[in-house]
């Protein structure tokens, strides 16, 4: 295989972690009687880019398809980012009426939403079609497709250009990378901006989030990588802004090269130096994970397997992505977690992909006042909490397992 930005061939392994069906690949009742694709779940790093990607072996049609059950909008606390982050952009670019902003992988509207009740013309870009009629719903204007060059091309064609682009949580999803960043570079106006919020691979490796990494996850981050592949795409960062979403993310900000009007700020300036300092640019860095994915697949193992001996019911709650990754790899299934609760109508009734888990609505919990309840959705686990309080009255407790097995 050889790296998908730079072309370099890649031996490094930075994850092995054996294989798993997609984690949005949710099965319907009447497919659990028949078999289920399997994918090597491999992650390099590349030893000249310094980019770390998965291994390809699916392609993302069949990742991101028409039944695609993510909704940005079933978690509070990422769409009152998603409300932040609008006013802070209005505020700090002078967003007003006659600006254009343009979402890439507008999922639900969550973040366009709040774009459009400032009256600023807005545009979304969102290839499900599950989440693309869900932000039709709400007014936004959504153009159905995978974003590249050509797509760019053409919403400048019959939109214009943009003054303001946000990606958020997609940088990472797209298997052309490059195409995928050149876009930018077409579709911002002169002087426009683009942001790129993504989970920082630094987070990653220190916090030991092995379970972020899934075949929907095509690479892993650096602004180290994110830069080189900016510069051979017509961007030119100037600004970084360290985030705590999904255990810790980068925000960074952008303009085309060809016209760069911003100095580079000291957030850019202070990453750079944080990652050289962690040693991203050279190889020990990135050896030595699999043994902390394996730890923390040992601790979460070896609690469920001491409930269950001791007579303690153990459930789940979150039937995320990163949750999925963790289960498989453990080989976790209904003998020691019999269901997970999920608070999404699109995944309720459903079972988790590969340990085949029923994914059940919240009043389970109450009706069966389990001893422990497992939130896999780790970055969430004080909204969830304070969510499910209810659950200490009978005298249960939660539990997370990233970065480290704790019950509280």
């Amino acid at each position: 295989m050889k790296c998908r930005h730079c072309r370099s061939p890649l031996s490094l392994v930075f994850a092995d972690l054996g294989s798993a069906p997609p984690s949005n690949a949710y099965l319907t009742p009447d497919r659990l009687a028949g078999p289920e694709t399997w994918l090597p779940l491999k992650v390099f790093a590349c030893e000249r880019c310094r980019l770390v990607q998965t291994a390809d072996f699916a392609a993302r049609e069949a990742l991101f398809d028409a039944d695609y059950a993510y909704f940005s909008s079933v978690s509070r606390s990422w769409v009152a980012h998603a409300e932040a982050y609008v006013a802070a952009m209005v505020d700090r670019f002078g967003l007003g009426a006659g600006s254009h902003v343009v979402e890439i992988a507008a999922n639900d509207g969550y973040l366009l939403q709040f774009v459009a009740a400032r009256g600023i013309r807005c545009l979304g870009v969102e290839p499900t079609a599950s989440t693309a009629a869900k932000a039709r719903e709400r007014g936004i204007t959504i153009v159905e497709d995978f974003f590249g060059r050509g797509l760019a091309e053409r919403i400048v064609a019959e939109h214009g250009p943009a003054d303001l682009t946000a990606a958020n949580n997609v940088l990472a999803h797209v298997p052309d990378i490059d195409d995928f960043v050149a876009g930018f570079r077409i579709l911002l106006a002169e002087g426009g901006v683009a942001t790129f919020e993504f989970p920082s691979l630094l987070s990653l490796v220190r916090e030991r989030q092995f379970d972020t990494i899934y075949h929907e996850h095509f690479s892993y981050l650096s602004l180290m990588a994110v830069e080189r592949i900016f510069a051979a795409n017509g961007l030119a960062a100037f600004d970084v802004e360290t985030l705590p979403t999904h255990g810790g993310s980068l925000r960074v900000f952008a303009e085309r090269a060809d016209a760069r009007r911003r100095a580079e700020a000291e957030g850019l300036r202070a990453q750079r130096a944080h990652e050289a300092q962690a040693g991203l640019d050279g190889r020990a860095f990135y050896e030595g994970f699999q043994a902390q994915a394996e730890a923390v697949k040992d601790d979460v193992l070896r609690f469920l397997l001491d409930a269950k001996r001791d007579g303690a019911r153990v459930v789940g709650y979150g039937a995320a992505a990163k949750g999925n990754t963790l289960l498989n790899f453990a080989g976790v299934r209904p003998d020691l977690l019999p269901f997970v609760v999920d608070r999404s109508p699109a995944k309720q009734g459903k079972y988790l992909p590969g340990s085949r888990i029923p994914i059940v609505p919240e009043e389970r919990l109450a009706a069966e006042r389990p001893d422990y309840v497992l939130i896999l959705p780790w970055n969430l686990r004080d909204e969830i909490a304070a969510q499910l309080a209810y659950v200490r009255d009978w005298g249960g407790r939660f539990v997370t397992a990233v970065p480290e097995l704790e019950v509280f």
